[in-house]
């Protein structure tokens, strides 16, 4: 992965911890903000693939299947 592209991850990355403290501080329960930040985090593979990392996901995949 580039650095501009681990660079945008990480600050989005924080971006939705915060967010996620926001949520609690609020009163959102607990199945809310974990709703929210998974959802978030799709969204962030998405737009912002770690390429590095699925290619290492595929492998292991591969081997455990046999």
């Amino acid at each position: 992965m580039d650095q501009v592209n681990r660079a945008e991850r990480v600050v989005a990355l924080t971006a939705i911890r915060d967010k996620a403290k926001d949520l609690i501080d609020s009163g959102m329960d607990d199945i809310g903000v974990e709703t929210f930040v998974q959802g978030a985090k799709k969204k962030l593979a998405q737009e912002r693939p770690d390429r590095d990392n699925y290619m290492k996901a595929a492998l292991a995949a591969r081997m455990a299947q046999g």
